[in-house]
Formats: C-alpha cells, structure tokens, sequence
C-alpha cells in the first residue's frame, strides 16, 4: 500500500506529462479512478505480475504474453486489482492492434485504471520521468518534514504558545489550520484570517468532512498519547499532493502532543480557545461579526439566542465551567485580567434569563469551595448585564458586566448586594469609576482628601475608618462595631479627619463631596 510519508502522483497527473502525452494514451476503463496515487511505475511482461507488486504500482507492458488467451488476460488484470496496483498502461502493437476487449471488461468490473497507448512510445522515458519526479517530491517532503519538525521543537524548547506553534504549522502548509476536541469543537486556528472564517462558517459540514475522508485538501492528523486521543488538528483545504499533507500533519501532531504533554500552559486548550474569544469580544479590537463563526465553532448555540453576559469575581474558571454543566447551561468561560471571569450564556429566547441568572449565582454559592465569603475579596460576586437578542450587543453587555463587577469589587465588604449584581446596584459608585480617569475627577479627589493623603499614618489609620464611616451612612455604631473600637474612641478619630480635612461631616453637601472624592480616590487606585 501507498503510505502517509510516500509522496506520489495522481494516474491522472501522469497522463498529463507531456511525455506520456506523445504517446496519445487513452483510458479504457476504470476512468473514475485516475486520482489514484501512483507510487512507482514498473515496467512487466509476465503473466504472474501481481506476485511482485507491494501496491500503488503503474503497471507498463505490451502484453506480448497474453495474446490470444482471454481468460489469461482478465487474471493478469485481476491479480493486478488484488495487488492493489494503481493503474495499467498497455502499449498498443503486435502483440494487441486494438484494446482487448477482455482486459477492458475486467479492468471496468474491477475498478483498476486502464490506458492504452496508441503511438509506440519507450516504457524507460516514462519510467524515468516518473521516477526522477516521485524522488524529487519524495526529497522535498522529507526536507519540509524536517524543517517543520526544527522550527516546531525550537518554539516549544523556547516556551512558545500554542497559537504561536500553529501559526507556524499554517505558514508551511499555506492553508487554515484548525485543532479540535473529540466532539469537533474549534480549540485553535491559525491562518490567513478570510480563509479560516470561510472554514468556520461551514465548521459543522467540514467538521464531518474532516472525520471521514480526505479528499479535496482535508488532510487530518490524531491528537493524543498514552492510548487515548483527545483531539485532532486538520489542514483545511491543503493544496499539496495528500501524502506530503499527511506527512505535514503528522509533524505537527507530534508537536502538538509534545508541547501538551511540556505543560505549555496553565490553561487547558478549550480555555484558551474560550479566553482568546472571549477577550477579544471585550476589547472590540476584532467586530463582534467577524468573531460569530469562531463562536459557532467553538460549540456556542447562536442561532435565535438570548446571551447573557456575566462577570464572576471570587471564582475561577473551572469551578464556573462545573457549574454550567450540572444546569445544562450552554456558555463559554474565560478568565480575564485582575481577577475577573467572564461567562458569556446562550438562551433559547422564550427562557428567563433573569431568573436563570439567579440560579446559576446560587449553584456557584452551594458548590465546594463557593460557601460564604469572608469579606469582598473572597465572595463570590456575579455581575450580569441585561440579555443581549443581537450577536452585535454582546461586547457591549460583556463590558457592562464587568464594570459592574469592578465597582462592586471597590465597595465595602460588609455592603448588602443581591446575588446578582446590575449597573442599578452600584449607583454613584459606578458613575464614579466611569469617571476614575478624567483629570479634573483625580485633582477633584486629591484636592479633597489631601490632609489624609500627606501622611503614611493618617492613611493607614483614618481613611479607613472614613470609607466606612461614610459608606454605612454615616452610622457610628456600625463604623465603630466594623472596626472594634469603642464609640469614644471613634468620635476621636472623626475629629481627627475633620480636623485634617478642613470639613463639617455632620454637613451632608460636605460629607457627600468627601465621600464623592473618597470613591474616586479608591477606583484610582484599583
């Protein structure tokens, strides 16, 4: 048989060869299959060929043995069908003026490709033609092969990322290059960014395509070790003959396994694939349109959907991941910067996405390792936005949710929030953090809270026992219960602040420009 690290020409390839050409051949039967691939050419006048032949041969002969037996020449057609030769080409001349009608019969019936030369031609200018381009490409080959297995081993030596190790594998196969799970869900891409979009936009065709065959460029290659496989990379649409696409992915997959197996991340691939598209909604850096057939892709219900956006802080990705799965929510996970977890839900539109918000914020509370907090830091907050019926509203909402996440994230600790957190919930709070990094709002800030700011102690000492002074409501028995101290020795520190802040407290214009400049100062400062 032809083997994945052989390369080899088509029959029909061969019979396109200007060489071949001058012979006049023509094809007798079996024309259905002139893309076989043809590893060798061998030149046979015995009766008994097919015993020599390995398979992927073409067969050259006038058949000077087979004139006048019939039977003789449909078994010399079929023993080369069970060797599992490529094709036959018969010279035409004494031996046989015409095509024979039985070799022909025999030929059709089996399948096997049947050419005869009408032009005497010599069987050694063919074989060396073909023989000189089968070394050459087997050369070229091997050497790509080479080469890509270097460049992948220098990248993974030197701590590379997977992206990076599949842009390389796509700049030498010149088409998309996608990695998928067993489920044919999209982990990773690499390529010229129009032609994987024209892939993922057709993902679920070309995924069963990539499962079965590997016709027309659809080359693929196992992912896994140890007696399990957990993935596979394909070459969509690979230009090159098969067997050199065959060798191609090979390479890669070894690489691939190679670079898991190092531990070439902290996150699993699927949440890679999940952070970088998730990321990538948040920024706006790619339009929310272009990034719809990655979604669809990756396993995300999009067609006729609510999405709801949410941002968890408190609680990493694989427990949000766990959860979605024991409610049977569709949904992508990712973790992004300073802590925060974006998880973008796929509704059916007829479902209360309110409520199925709440539930999802009570599963997270009940799980192991989500019971109550122990202060801000610790909790378990969920942000949502509104759902989001538009693919094109998503970064929007995804944005929001965050913001929302971040402004509660500045808030006290002891502060009563629902289970799930809205831009209402957060009120001049978010207004604030909106507004943190306009320079007016910093000197505003600075201006009024100058005498706590100058000194390291009045900082450390005083300015807490403000914040929750002026965010319980200016209620002193709660300030000085959350900060264990007794009620004269509050009224001190009050004093203290007034004193250094040049301000009536007890003046509610004051006290809220205080508390306006505080809440600035403290989103300055995150």
């Amino acid at each position: 048989m032809t083997t994945a690290s052989e390369p080899a020409l088509s029959v029909r390839q061969i019979l396109a060869l200007e060489r071949v050409l001058a012979g006049e051949p023509e094809v007798v039967a079996g024309a259905g299959q002139l893309d076989r691939p043809v590893r060798w050419v061998h030149v046979a006048e015995a009766a008994d060929v097919g015993v020599m032949l390995s398979g992927g041969e073409m067969v050259l002969t006038t058949g000077v043995l087979l004139a006048g037996d019939r039977e003789a020449q449909a078994e010399y057609i079929r023993s080369l069908h069970r060797a599992e030769a490529s094709a036959v080409v018969l010279g035409l001349g004494r031996a046989f003026p015409a095509p024979p009608e039985a070799m022909r019969r025999a030929a059709e019936r089996c399948g096997l490709p049947m050419v005869v030369l009408h032009r005497p031609f010599p069987f050694a200018e063919l074989t060396e033609e073909v023989q000189s381009r089968l070394v050459r490409r087997k050369f070229a080959a091997v050497s790509l092969s080479e080469a890509v297995r270097t460049a992948l081993t220098g990248l993974i030596t030197t701590g590379a990322p997977l992206q990076r190790l599949l842009d390389e594998i796509a700049g030498h196969s010149a088409c998309p290059v996608v990695v998928t799970n067993l489920a044919h869900r999209v982990l990773a891409t690499a390529g010229e960014r129009s032609a994987v979009d024209d892939v993922l936009r057709d993902w679920e065709r070309i995924a069963r395509q990539a499962g079965g065959s590997e016709g027309d460029g659809w080359v693929r290659a196992e992912l896994g070790g140890r007696g399990e496989r957990w993935g596979r990379i394909v070459l969509c649409g690979y230009r090159g003959d098969t067997a050199t696409g065959r060798l191609l992915a090979d390479r890669a997959a070894e690489s691939l396994v190679l670079h898991r197996m190092l531990g070439g991340s902290a996150h699993s691939w699927e949440e890679q694939s999940a952070q970088s598209l998730l990321t990538d909604l948040v920024s706006g850096a790619v339009p929310a349109r272009q990034l719809l057939p990655r979604a669809r892709a990756a396993g995300l219900p999009v067609n006729r959907r609510a999405f709801v956006p949410l941002a968890v802080r408190g609680v990493g990705a694989a427990r949000l991941t766990r959860v979605l799965r024991l409610l049977g929510l569709p949904g992508l996970v990712a973790e992004l910067a300073d802590g925060v977890t974006a998880v973008l839900l796929s509704l059916a539109r007829d479902q209360d996405a309110e409520a199925l918000a709440a539930h999802f914020a009570a599963r997270l509370r009940t799980e192991p390792g989500g019971g109550p907090p122990r202060g801000r830091e610790s909790a378990a907050v969920v942000a949502a936005a509104d759902a989001r019926t538009g693919w094109d509203d998503v970064p929007a909402g995804l944005r929001e949710a965050r913001h929302v996440a971040d402004s509660v994230a500045e808030s006290p600790a002891d502060l009563d929030l629902p289970a799930v957190v809205r831009l209402r919930d957060v009120h001049l709070r978010g207004l604030v953090r909106l507004l943190r990094d306009d320079p007016h709002v910093q000197s505003f800030a600075e201006r009024e809270l100058d005498g706590l700011l100058c000194g390291a102690d009045a900082e450390a000492e005083l300015l807490p026992v403000l914040r929750t002074y002026l965010a319980t409501g200016r209620n002193k028995s709660r300030t000085a219960q959350l900060h264990h101290v007794s009620r004269p020795a509050l009224y001190r520190r009050l004093e203290s602040i007034e004193a250094r802040l040049g301000v009536d407290l007890d003046d509610f214009e004051q006290a809220a420009s205080i508390h306006i400049a505080l809440l600035a100062h403290d989103a300055q400062q995150r």
